[in-house]
């Protein structure tokens, strides 16, 4: 009997003892295509040797240094490579140990900048329904995941929410998406105005919705207004780029395919692709400058932020990420994983939309293709399929709730950076098999 809490309570789960390039061997001998790379970690698959000797190393020299004494080389060259990295107007690092924190400090970081430079009365956060942003209150507060804040809701911070970008179910019939862009648009600047625009501190959103929707993108230009309304109104735009950030959807920030750059933008997962925990926020000058002329601090700090390994396998990830093969081979393969899908899934009845960017795609479930009626919530379908592939011996990441936090299911991919064109294949075929079994029997809602 386990003395671990897991995150169902009796589940059998198999255990896993090896990990080698896209696979997982679990105690039994068999293997699995980890097919969403665990959580959209695992983004240069499993045991990769150079981050495994970076790590090494750097654990012959130091394994620990509180940063409130010291900081150390690795951790700066990481910050370095980050910046250079990232769009200009991104300027400073302040590393964490993982995407929540990322996003607690993300927050903290605004509301702090506001105090610095005499605008306190600005502390509304303003995000988007069926977003994810975290599990820490402060983050589950500004998410907009339905089913996750609900029993948490009474200790949950107040925040407020607009409507997702969501063309598949939220578009009208006729309207273009340069239409909807500008419905959506009005939509935030009449919360910003009816909460008070001199009180409103940021506005979060991911630029490819994980988790929660499965690989929805923006449409037209959503992006660019977004920003223009954040600068009208001096408020700060944050980005969370936990999921979809560090080459996932095809360039190292998800961001620049959107042609902005915004005040703050959070990573993790892909940063350290599993080898160890960390997150990073990145931010602009302008709020270092407040809070270096200002308190000269950032009030905020957890124990293990910048960890000397963690930055060092995240350091040599980044390395990696940033040769030109690398995104050369998310682009190649995330246009034959998006190919091989609509192929094998497209015409199928309880398939209602394909989706995504790059190696991060979204397959979303329905019970009727022509109505888009999802499947009645009690029929559990996204479980269902999480149950077939795996005994097809392929990990994706279905969730449930898609639409309103209880009805809608989907399914994300988000497969290594390294893995081939075959590979791909047995993806798609293990896939395609798990949904019609787990749909088998003709049950809708």
């Amino acid at each position: 009997m386990s003395k671990i809490l897991h995150r169902t309570i009796g589940a059998s789960l198999p255990t896993a003892v090896a990990g080698e390039g896209i696979y997982i061997t679990d105690d039994r001998g068999r293997s699995y295509i980890d097919g969403s790379g665990g959580a959209a970690v695992s983004c240069l698959g499993h045991n990769h040797p150079e981050v495994l000797e970076a790590m090494k190393v750097q654990m012959g020299r130091i394994s620990y240094a509180h940063t409130s004494f010291f900081t150390t080389d690795v951790a700066e060259q990481l910050a370095e490579q980050l910046i250079d990295l990232a769009p200009s107007g991104l300027d400073y690092v302040y590393l964490v140990s993982g995407g929540s924190e990322a996003m607690e400090a993300a927050l903290k970081m605004a509301r702090q900048y506001f105090v610095e430079i005499g605008q306190a009365e600005r502390r509304h956060i303003i995000a988007r329904r069926q977003s994810y942003h975290g599990n820490t209150i402060g983050a589950l507060a500004t998410g907009g995941n339905a089913w996750r804040r609900a029993q948490f809701k009474p200790i949950l911070p107040e925040t407020y929410h607009v409507s997702p970008c969501y063309a598949y179910r939220d578009m009208q019939p006729g309207e273009t998406a340069e239409a909807y862009a500008e419905r959506l648009a009005t939509e935030l600047e009449a919360k910003i105005v009816e909460l008070g625009a001199e009180k409103v501190m940021a506005f979060v959103a991911e630029p490819v919705v994980g988790a929660t929707l499965g690989a929805v993108g923006p449409v037209a230009d959503y992006f660019k207004r977004v920003r223009q309304i954040c600068d009208n109104h001096g408020i700060l735009l944050i980005l969370d780029e936990v999921m979809c950030g560090m080459g996932r959807t095809g360039t190292i920030f998800a961001l620049e395919q959107e042609g902005i750059v915004p005040d703050l933008v959070t990573i993790a997962k892909g940063l350290g692709g599993g080898f160890q925990p960390i997150g990073a926020v990145l931010l602009s000058k302008e709020i270092y400058r407040a809070f270096k002329e200002g308190s000269g601090l950032f009030q905020h700090g957890h124990t293990y932020i910048g960890h000397p390994i963690a930055a060092a396998a995240a350091s040599k990830v980044v390395e990696i990420l940033k040769r030109p093969e690398t995104i050369a081979n998310i682009s190649r393969m995330g246009e034959r994983l998006d190919a091989g899908l609509n192929a094998a899934l497209g015409q199928s009845p309880y398939v209602g939309d394909i989706r995504g960017r790059g190696l991060f795609r979204g397959v979303e479930i329905v019970a009727d293709k022509d109505t888009k009626q999802p499947f009645d919530p009690a029929y559990k379908i996204h479980s269902k399929i999480k149950k077939e592939a795996m005994q097809r011996g392929l990990m994706c990441y279905p969730m449930g709730g898609t639409i309103d936090g209880v009805h809608g299911d989907h399914v994300l991919l988000a497969p290594p950076y390294i893995i081939q064109s075959e590979q791909i294949d047995m993806i798609v075929e293990r896939l395609a098999a798990a949904i019609d079994s787990a749909v088998a029997g003709g049950y809708s809602s």
